[in-house]
């Protein structure tokens, strides 16, 4: 699973890296017992501070997201995570600013995403 992160949201680069471990578990591109990118490895590919993963990587190891093994690296923990209805509200209003954002960089109204986004679900049916 390949990351990314924008410093220009306003949602802290932790919380992205959580929400982003969870979508992936919840997508099904992270399974349990896949292991993730070291500390090290996820902050360069990143370009953020090592503390930064390693907060996030806390939280998701205390909610049971995933499993630190000293010497072997970080898993995901075959428990799934739960999101909560406000929880998912928030990702969702989040993700829905960011998308509206881009659009309007590109001269896209409202109505042209929401035809977009019509006609991408009429395509997948």
């Amino acid at each position: 699973m390949k990351f990314a992160i924008d410093a220009r949201s306003g949602v802290p680069l932790y919380r992205q890296v959580i929400e982003q471990v969870k979508f992936g578990i919840a997508r099904g591109n992270l399974e349990p017992g896949d292991q993730l990118p070291t500390v090290r490895q996820l902050a360069v590919d990143l370009s953020i501070n090592p503390n930064t993963v390693i907060r996030a990587y806390r939280e998701l190891e205390i909610e049971g997201v995933l499993e630190t093994h000293q010497g072997t690296g970080t898993f995901v923990s075959t428990q799934k995570p739960e999101i909560d209805r406000l929880e998912r509200q928030r990702m969702l209003d989040q993700i829905l600013t960011d998308l509206l954002a881009r659009a309007s960089t590109y001269g896209l109204t409202l109505e042209d995403v929401l035809e977009g986004l019509r006609r991408r679900k009429k395509e997948s049916s």
